[in-house]
């Protein structure tokens, strides 16, 4: 139910973190992948690995924030492999972290750009595509935070995640009747480059793994897993939601 044979996708931040494991997951379930993300050093680097394993991909680096970016993601999708079934628009930022007070207007509209205008360009010309070929899942990485609970000094990053959600639902409802599915996974603390600049101390670490029913943070590879669902056949009858994956931190009192 998880296959992804024949399947088109647009995967970005796909350089590292959640965005890396979920390409080398695609691939192995069959999709033909787009890869977008700012550096081309580790767009090649994952390259290099799919096609090693004999997976077929291509990548793209620019600028998720630019509508130029989004539209040639789809060309290219289109281009290459003939249509686009799946995106997982998973690039993002964690902005200023600091007294929200203290946050800059221009940091506040580049976080906001990033995490949420980015993902307005993005459906933009996916939306379009996927109905083309009959319907499709895209899929937003949002957040817990600003979801279920507020972190100080992470305003840019939770209001722009949180607008995600109100994203997902409103395509959801404008774009099911044509066989387009639209959902946002929340992840908690994941060890990712991201995750580890909040988590930058083994004792903050520390601290973060005990808020967490599970007591301990995320592999990539299980928010990878829980993507594929969202892209697959397997959640089917799944959509407008916003699908917490975060180790029960949002329910933990102990």
């Amino acid at each position: 139910m998880t296959s992804l044979d024949n399947k088109v996708a647009i995967i970005t931040g796909a350089s590292s973190g959640i965005g890396y494991e979920t390409a080398k997951l695609f691939a192995r379930e069959g999709a033909r992948l787009v890869l977008v993300a700012r550096g081309q050093a580790g767009l090649d680097g994952l390259l290099a690995e799919l096609v090693e394993d004999n997976a077929e991909a291509v990548a793209y680096a620019g600028d998720v924030a630019d509508e130029a970016c989004a539209k040639a993601a789809v060309d290219l999708a289109i281009a290459r492999f003939g249509g686009l079934d799946i995106a997982f628009n998973n690039a993002g930022t964690l902005g200023a972290m600091r007294p929200t007070p203290d946050v800059t207007l221009a940091e506040w509209r580049e976080a906001v750009d990033i995490n949420l205008t980015s993902a307005f360009l993005a459906a933009k010309y996916q939306l379009p595509a996927m109905a083309a070929r009959g319907g499709g899942s895209l899929i937003f990485t949002s957040t817990f935070v600003g979801h279920t609970v507020g972190m100080p000094q992470m305003a840019s990053y939770a209001a722009s995640k949180a607008g995600l959600v109100g994203l997902t639902q409103v395509l959801a409802s404008e774009f099911g009747a044509q066989g387009i599915r639209v959902n946002a996974i929340l992840p908690g603390g994941t060890d990712t480059p991201m995750g580890r600049e909040v988590a930058n101390t083994p004792e903050i670490r520390a601290f973060i793994e005990g808020l967490y029913a599970l007591k301990r943070i995320a592999r990539p590879q299980e928010i990878a897993r829980s993507v594929l669902y969202l892209a697959s056949d397997a959640s089917s009858f799944t959509t407008g939601t916003a699908m917490l994956v975060d180790g029960g931190v949002s329910i933990n009192r102990t």
